[in-house]
Order: C-alpha cells, then structure tokens, then sequence
C-alpha cells in the first residue's frame, strides 16, 4: 500500500509541475502553433527517466518504494503521451501535415536520443 501511495504523491507532484512549466513556457510563446510545451516536457522527461533509471540501477541506492515513487509517479506524471497523441492529431486533422509529423517524428527521436544521452550522463558519474 505504501509504493501506491508513493506512485500517487509523485504523480501529483509530477503533474502539478507538468501544468507550471506549460504554463510558463506558453506564457513565453505567445499563440504558438506547434506544441511546444509538450515536446519539452516528453523530451525532458525522457531524459530524465534515462538518467534516474541508470542512476538507480547502478550508482544509488534508492528504497523501491523511491524508486518507484519517482520514476513512475513522479515522471510518469510529468510526462504526457496522451497529451502529444491529441495534439498531434489535431494537427493532422486541421491539415497540418508537415507539423503533425515533424510533432510525431520529433517527439520519437528526441525523446529517444533524450533517453540514451540520460543514460549516458548516469554513466559517466
């Protein structure tokens, strides 16, 4: 009981600081056309479940209950697939092609390389 505890406060967590940080970035980028926010978000996220992962696995020594607190709630929270799969669609569906894919391709291989480069900066330390 107490890991799924955990999950729900660092999605909470996680979530809340989703909603900041779109807000801030959409507060930067007036009227934006492409999401912006979302593809940071992913990719950060990315980046960092790469490197808490590596980190966890072979450098800290973190309780499972952590361990899960922060990289499914927390960042699992954070990040938003359902979220880029809506907006990307609303592209496509508004005729936007070239945006939707460069959203859909971007969002796969940045978030990607965020993932490998993550691991990597966990390596390295």
């Amino acid at each position: 009981m107490t890991r799924y505890l955990a999950v729900l406060l660092g999605g909470a967590f996680g979530t809340g600081f989703r909603y900041f940080l779109s807000t801030l970035i959409y507060s930067i980028i007036k009227e934006p056309s492409f999401p912006y926010a979302n593809l940071v978000i992913n990719v950060s996220g990315s980046f960092l479940l790469g490197f808490l992962a590596e980190l966890f696995d072979t450098r800290l020594i973190v309780s499972p209950t952590l361990r899960v607190a922060i990289l499914t709630g927390v960042l699992g929270g954070y990040t938003t697939f359902s979220s880029f799969s809506f907006e990307t669609y609303s592209l496509l569906r508004d005729g936007q092609m070239l945006r939707g894919a460069a959203n859909a391709a971007g969002s796969v291989v940045l978030g990607l390389i965020a993932v490998f480069l993550g691991v990597r900066l966990a390596q390295s330390f």
